[in-house]
């Protein structure tokens, strides 16, 4: 089983706000659904909720919650342990929040998915755990264009 991390980040850590992404970037939502179909995504309830059309589509959708044990398209575990115990020994998982989750299972991941955004925003309520000690193995940088308002790096990190 591999477990990967999945965000966009802003300079300072930033990945949120009122329970809303602070960046819509295209090319970052094109690259999240590149990499996650096919494969298991795992977040929190609350990001479960924030999904504009709930569950996602072409991938199982599995959220860790200590309080609700139903929602719509989803698989819902208690624990990571339970989770675990019902992944396939090949699965790709992938966390993709919220900042809650992150936090709590950054030390289970093996690799980072993240797109880094060149910006500080003027607010945010949600922060990706530090991530410094790891090893950058793949970048891809963008300027800013008409799509998208702040340049953006695609990062992968491995430990």
């Amino acid at each position: 089983m591999t477990v990967n991390m999945i965000a966009a980040v802003a300079r300072n850590g930033a990945i949120g706000f009122n329970n809303k992404l602070i960046y819509w970037l295209p090319n970052d939502l094109k690259r999240f659904k590149r990499l996650t179909t096919g494969h298991t995504i795992l977040m929190g309830r609350r990001t479960f909720e924030s999904l504009p059309k709930g569950a996602l589509p072409n991938r199982r959708n599995c959220v860790l919650s200590r309080t609700t044990r139903q929602l719509p398209g989803c698989e819902c575990f208690s624990c990571w342990d339970d989770f675990v115990a019902s992944c396939q020994p090949d699965e790709d998982i992938y966390i993709i929040g919220g900042a809650s989750i992150y936090a709590a299972l950054i030390d289970r991941a093996d690799r980072l998915c993240l797109t880094e955004i060149d910006d500080v925003p003027a607010q945010a309520d949600a922060f990706f755990p530090d991530y410094s000690t790891w090893k950058a193995v793949a970048r891809e940088e963008h300027p800013a264009d008409d799509r998208h308002e702040f340049a953006y790096t695609f990062a992968d990190y491995e430990r």
